[in-house]
């Protein structure tokens, strides 16, 4: 548990070696052991994620990773990334840094850690910081600000209760709000949504089919070239690149489910997608975020198992042309409810959490208030002056 109050003056430096980049990695894992609802995530993805060469991010974007120190001590104390994109420049507005990987055990490290990464934006010509991001808004987006009272579910992150104070003390103002909601999959949903989803296995224009798992790239291609499409008017967002988009397959490809990501056709033509996971957190929670040497064969066992408790729905997107009709919602209600069926039938999966749902997506948030959803978390962006 983060402290409140500092005990020496922070000092502040950027990851310069291989030990360095292993306390990075590490610090989370201490700073948050005591926390029962913290997920240790696989240390092998932390490493990968915040390594050129491996996270085709780098390729557009460049980084900084900081770790805070008090004199004299060996183990830090917090750590920051500072990063600027390129693609971030382009599709939110010139002069945009952000930072993000964000841990601190007092305010003070805080403070430390959000100047230091303020320094670096602002001497790579950047005039605004906003976070945060780990490292794009595809990977970890936002402060957890609501919901710290239960785990996370996959691709979600989570942290201490004390963050938001601390960077709203620096001088962050909340610009954007990211919402999940929890769905109970046991029970069907509305006879409103029963009609409308019965009226469209009527339409014989309209086929929902499941992913080919056997073709995945293929179909993970196809996914996500879909969601760039239909995010492009989002705020936040930022185009998957052709590298991204084979990077996500190839770590989506074992945990995916075939009967929980679907595809939507219209006259024969893919129009939509839903995807839905198990929540592998529960099945990485208690490795301590240690593949080797017995974590492996743990993680395989369960995967091959696949009986979680939960599960998440993380993307789903509808073709700008369809947008605000009547097909785009009909389509959306009958994929949520043929994952529905699959994640409880099939897996018995008895909770699933939807989002993140932008707080200004009307016909998403309508449909999350159709299937009688709750909200349940909220994570909140944050941005600043420099």
């Amino acid at each position: 548990m983060p402290n409140s109050a500092p005990s020496a003056p922070i000092q502040v430096r950027p990851v310069a070696s291989k030990a360095d980049r292993k306390a990075f990695i590490a610090l989370a894992y201490r700073l948050n052991r005591a926390d029962p609802n913290w997920v240790p995530p696989l240390k092998d993805e932390v490493r990968g994620l915040i390594t050129p060469g491996k996270n085709p991010w780098f390729d557009h974007g460049e980084a900084e990773f900081f770790l805070a120190f008090r004199p004299g001590a060996k183990q830090p104390v917090g750590r920051i990334s500072a990063q600027v994109d390129a693609l971030v420049l382009e599709h939110m507005g010139a002069g945009l840094g952000q930072w993000g990987m964000f841990e601190a055990e007092d305010e003070a490290a805080a403070r430390a850690l959000l100047a230091a990464a303020e320094a670096w934006l602002q001497a790579k010509g950047m005039t605004r910081a906003m976070g945060p991001f780990s490292l794009g808004i595809w990977d970890e987006p936002g402060l957890l600000v609501e919901g710290h009272d239960h785990p996370p579910m996959v691709m979600m992150g989570h942290n201490d209760k004390a963050y938001a104070g601390w960077v709203e003390g620096a001088g962050y103002k909340g610009i954007k709000d990211l919402y999940t909601y929890d769905v109970q999959t046991a029970h069907t949903f509305s006879p409103t949504v029963d009609r409308i989803v019965a009226s469209g296995e009527k339409n014989e224009r309209i086929r929902i089919r499941r992913a080919d798992k056997s073709r995945f790239d293929e179909e993970a291609a196809l996914i996500l070239s879909i969601l760039n499409e239909a995010w492009a008017g989002n705020w936040g967002y930022i185009p998957l690149t052709d590298a991204e988009i084979a990077y996500a397959g190839r770590k989506l490809k074992p945990i995916v489910l075939e009967d929980m990501i679907l595809i939507a056709e219209y006259d024969g033509q893919p129009v939509a997608f839903m995807m839905g996971l198990p929540d592998i957190n529960e099945f990485i929670k208690d490795l301590k975020g240690e593949l080797f040497p017995f974590g492996f064969v743990k993680l395989l066992w369960r995967l091959k198992r696949m009986r979680p408790r939960g599960g998440r729905v993380p993307l789903m997107g509808v073709l700008s042309r369809l947008h605000a009709t009547r097909l785009a919602s009909q389509l959306a209600f009958m994929m949520i409810e043929y994952i529905r069926r699959a994640a409880h039938d099939h897996y018995g999966i008895t909770r699933a959490e939807v989002g993140w749902i932008l707080d200004d997506n009307a016909p998403m948030l309508s449909i999350a208030d159709a299937i009688h959803s709750k909200r349940n978390r909220t994570y909140r962006i944050y941005e600043k002056p420099l």
